[in-house]
C-alpha cells in the first residue's frame, strides 16, 4: 500500500498488526491499565489494551470510568507522555572505573531498542515534532535522542472523544493526526461494528498493512471517521485564544496575576514532569564509597526548582510567582522566538496533574486582561480541585 492509502481492519486485524510489529523486531508500547490509570507500557495483543475504559480529567482530578462499549482507545491521554521513551527521565552518559592511578572511561554505547508506539494522539505527535526540533536541529544534536528516535514506529490514533482538560483544537495540533506517523487509526465503534480505519503514513507502514487481513475503505468509513473526529474537536474541555498571545504575555510581565497564582502554586514541578515538550535537565556526577567507580547521569529538571536559576550569588527567580511566569511565558511566548512554534500542544496534562488545579488556559487569559479586570472563566478559588487529585 502507498502513502495516503486507506484500509479497514477489524479487531483481529489490529491484533495481526501488533504481531507483525513484533515479528519485525519492535517492542510494542501502548495504553494499558495499571495503578488506577491508563499508562503506556508493554503490550503483546489487544487483550492488553484498556477495553471498555476511559478517563475523566479535570483540573487537579483524574479518574478511570467504564464505558458503555468495548472501545480500545476510548480515553484522552495517559498521565505520562512518549517523552519518557525518547528523552528518559534518567540517563547514564558515561561510566568510569579506576585502573591503577587513573580512571578508564567505559564504553556504555548500546544500540537502542526498536520501539513501536501504539496509540499516539495528534497532540503527542506534535510534541514529538517539537522535541525533534530541540534535540535534532541546530549545531548540537543529542546523540542519545537521535539513536532512539530513528528506531521508532508510530501507530497514531485519532481522537474521537475529547477530554475535560484538552484544548488541542485551539493549538491546531489535533484531534486528527496529520503527519509524523507510520500508520494512523480511527476507531469506529457502534452497535453493529468495531473496526479501525487505517491511513498509511510511510512506506514501512504501507508494507505492514499490505500483509494484514483487511477490507477496502469505503466512502462511508472515511465519512464516519471524519465525523467522529469533528465531534471531538467541537467538544474540547478547554480553549485558548492564541492570536496575539505572545505579545500579550510580554506586555504582562509585571501583571499582578503572577504573584496571585504564586500563592496557589506548590512549585512541585508536576506540570513540567507530565508536559510532553519540557526538556530541561541537570547533570550529576556520582562516585561509590570505594572511589573506584564513577558515572555521570543526566536527569530531568524543572524551572520550578529554586536552584534551577541559581548563578553565583543566588537564584534569579526566588518567588514561586516568578517561576510560574518563567514556565508559562516560555511555553506560550518565548518558545516562538526560540524554536518557531508554541511549546504547548494542548494535551491538558499540566491542568489535570496540578495538585491545586491551576489551569494554564485560565492564567493566560487572566494575564491577557488588563490588570484589575476579572478574567473570563472560573475564579481561582472555584477552579481548585475537589480533594480527589491523583489516580
Amino acid at each position: 500500500m502507498q502513502i495516503g492509502d486507506f484500509a479497514v481492519l477489524d479487531r483481529s486485524g489490529l491484533d495481526a498488526l501488533l504481531a507483525g510489529l513484533r515479528e519485525r523486531g519492535y517492542r510494542n508500547l501502548g495504553p494499558t491499565l495499571r495503578d488506577g490509570a491508563i499508562v503506556y507500557d508493554d503490550i503483546r495483543s489487544i487483550r492488553d489494551l484498556p477495553e471498555g475504559w476511559t478517563d475523566e480529567q479535570e483540573a487537579g482530578r483524574y479518574r478511570l470510568a467504564s464505558r458503555d462499549d468495548e472501545a480500545l482507545f476510548g480515553y484522552a491521554v495517559s498521565p505520562h507522555s512518549w517523552k519518557k521513551f525518547l528523552h528518559p527521565a534518567a540517563l547514564v552518559l558515561w561510566r568510569a572505573e579506576r585502573r591503577g592511578d587513573a580512571f578508564e572511561v567505559l564504553d556504555t554505547e548500546k544500540e537502542p531498542p526498536a520501539l513501536a508506539f501504539i496509540g499516539v494522539r495528534a497532540c503527542e505527535l506534535s510534541a514529538i515534532r517539537i522535541q525533534d526540533q530541540v534535540f535534532l536541529q541546530g549545531p548540537h544534536v543529542d546523540p542519545h535522542y537521535e539513536g532512539r528516535r530513528r528506531r521508532i514506529f508510530v501507530v497514531a490514533v485519532n481522537c474521537t472523544e475529547a477530554g475535560g482538560t484538552c484544548f488541542c483544537a485551539s493549538m491546531k495540533t489535533g484531534p486528527r493526526a496529520a503527519t509524523g506517523f507510520d500508520l494512523a487509526l480511527t476507531e469506529l465503534v457502534g452497535p453493529e461494528r468495531h473496526e479501525f480505519l487505517v491511513e498509511v503514513g510511510s512506506d514501512a507502514g504501507g508494507a505492514l498493512v499490505a500483509g494484514l487481513p483487511q477490507r477496502p475503505a469505503l466512502k462511508e468509513d472515511r465519512r464516519a471517521a471524519e465525523e467522529a473526529v469533528e465531534r471531538a474537536a467541537s467538544a474540547m474541555g478547554r480553549s485558548l485564544e492564541t492570536a496575539g498571545l505572545k505579545e500579550a504575555l510580554y506586555r504582562g510581565y509585571d501583571h499582578p496575576r503572577w504573584e496571585a497564582v504564586g500563592t496557589r502554586c506548590l512549585a512541585c514541578a508536576n506540570c513540567t514532569m507530565v508536559c510532553p515538550t519540557c526538556f530541561c535537565t541537570t547533570v550529576e556526577d556520582v562516585t561509590d564509597l570505594t572511589g573506584d567507580h564513577a558515572h555521570r547521569e543526566r536527569k530531568w529538571d524543572s524551572c520550578f526548582g529554586l536552584d534551577f536559576s541559581y548563578i553565583h550569588g543566588g537564584a534569579v527567580r526566588t518567588s514561586v510567582g516568578a517561576r510560574y511566569r518563567q514556565w508559562l511565558v516560555h511555553k506560550l511566548g518565548t518558545w516562538h522566538d526560540q524554536f518557531g512554534s508554541s511549546g504547548c500542544v494542548g494535551c491538558g496534562r499540566c491542568i489535570t496533574w496540578c495538585p491545586v488545579g491551576i489551569d494554564i488556559t485560565e492564567e493566560a487569559r487572566a494575564v491577557r486582561a488588563p490588570a484589575g479586570a476579572r478574567s473570563p472563566g472560573p475564579a481561582a478559588a472555584d477552579s481548585a480541585p475537589d480533594g480527589r487529585s491523583g489516580p
